[in-house]
């Protein structure tokens, strides 16, 4: 099969184990701030269609009309049948958490080079699927990492002194001024479940605050000031009088606070998940606030949300007394959609123009320098023995001369940068095309 706006596609054999490694040449990178942008694309700029979708920061068009790109908006999310019908002649995708891309949208992208996802989860996303038809995924993974620690913190103190319930109070016609039940946290434990970046910062935060902050973490991290590790999340929940949850959703944190877990915490303490809404089983949290086992808890993020703003919202948390509930808002800032739009908007242009894919969820990770007066290809194909000694078979019979190389593989696909003389880039690229194990072939420039 030939390519079709520089790109070809056809199935590969059975995927096994990768045999191959990058080329030494390309070890030295550069900086991302160092990297030129070539002037010159074998695909016209003004052709490349972008689809931003759910209300992307305007900061990431800003990016993409720079570049010369043709920018459409929507405000909402579409469905899976709508989205097939969009995504067939789109370039670049950019989607927030509500759009869920399926292999069944992925089946009809036939010209998507790229996919942004601006927000920090990607589970909305059929990442493996997204690879195997050769687009990568990139994401904005510390954007919005200020605005989430500081949310936790706010939600901390309202809860220590019953914010919320003082306020309906008034709102509701009823004055009641006690200092019962309220606290100051200085002084106070916060435990924190998941100890990356937005972890990190809660912990900085609180100590400021003249909190003790202990942590836990599957991996080894290493402690912000002096926040210390707990042994176990058991020892962590016994210890805290406000926990809060920073982990991403795996099979590991699906369901990770239960009834067990919740039982293990301290009498009277507070819980925060402000994270995913599958890690926390809410039916138990809701019986162990009832209970008066937790003295309170706020909310971020729910197993099931609406998909838009008329749509209505139930939870068994409604209604229970020093429960803060919030429309999955944490990372929801002015300044972090900025930042958002313009990290994702940026990686994605950086993939189109140069190949890199430093940054990618699901891709093998490159950064090449560009190299001026050479044409680059792009392959991307499954990963099974014997797929680089076919392509340099491509190229030694083409008499071609590689003036850099790097490979890049994971367990299921290879991601080849190849940069060569001008004179024979066209005829590698269509031979490199129609290998049985490729899955996409590009020149960008």
């Amino acid at each position: 099969m030939g390519s079709r706006d520089g790109v070809g596609r056809c199935v590969a054999p059975p995927r096994r184990p990768p045999d191959v490694v990058a080329d030494a040449r390309y070890r030295s990178m550069v900086t991302t701030a160092e990297m030129p942008i070539p002037e010159q694309t074998s695909f016209p700029r003004s052709r490349i269609r972008v689809l931003l979708m759910e209300n992307v920061h305007a900061s990431a068009q800003d990016v993409f009309r720079a570049e010369g790109y043709q920018v459409e908006t929507l405000r909402e999310a579409l469905d899976e049948d709508a989205l097939r019908e969009r995504i067939r002649d789109v370039h670049i995708l950019g989607i927030r958490s509500r759009t869920q891309v399926t292999p069944g949208a992925l089946s009809e992208a036939r010209r998507l080079l790229t996919l942004g996802a601006f927000c920090i989860g990607t589970n909305q996303i059929d990442l493996g699927s997204a690879a195997l038809h050769g687009v990568p995924v990139f994401n904005a993974p510390f954007s919005n990492t200020r605005s989430v620690a500081e949310l936790v913190v706010a939600e901390v103190i309202a809860l220590a002194r019953r914010v919320a319930d003082r306020s309906r109070d008034l709102h509701e016609g009823r004055w009641r001024k006690a200092a019962t039940s309220s606290f100051e946290v200085r002084g106070k434990t916060l435990g924190i479940v998941g100890y990356g970046h937005i972890g990190t910062q809660v912990g900085v935060l609180a100590e400021a605050l003249g909190m003790q902050v202990l942590y836990h973490d599957i991996a080894s991290r290493l402690a912000m000031g002096n926040n210390r590790s707990a042994t176990s999340l058991r020892d962590l929940l016994g210890r805290s009088d406000f926990v809060t949850l920073h982990v991403p959703e795996t099979p590991l944190t699906r369901g990770m606070i239960g009834e067990r877990e919740l039982a293990w915490m301290r009498p009277g303490a507070y819980l925060l998940n402000l994270s995913r809404g599958s890690v926390v089983d809410v039916p138990a949290l809701a019986g162990a606030l009832r209970a008066g086992q937790l003295r309170g808890a706020a909310v971020d993020v729910f197993p099931a949300e609406p998909d838009g703003d008329s749509d209505t919202f139930t939870s068994e948390l409604q209604g229970i007394p020093n429960v803060i509930l919030t429309p999955h808002v944490a990372g929801s800032t002015e300044e972090a959609q900025e930042n958002i739009g313009r990290e994702v908007a940026e990686a994605l242009v950086k993939f189109v123009n140069t190949g890199a894919t430093a940054g990618s969820v699901n891709f093998p990770e490159v950064e090449p320098p560009v190299l001026r007066d050479h044409h680059r290809l792009l392959n991307v194909h499954h990963n099974v023995p014997g797929v680089l000694s076919s392509i340099n078979r491509i190229v030694a019979e083409s008499n071609a001369n590689i003036e850099g190389q790097i490979l890049a593989t994971d367990p299921s696909i290879g991601y080849l940068v190849m940069d060569l003389d001008r004179e024979v880039s066209r005829e590698v690229q269509q031979q490199m095309a129609l290998l049985e194990t490729s899955i996409r072939t590009r020149a960008i420039y």
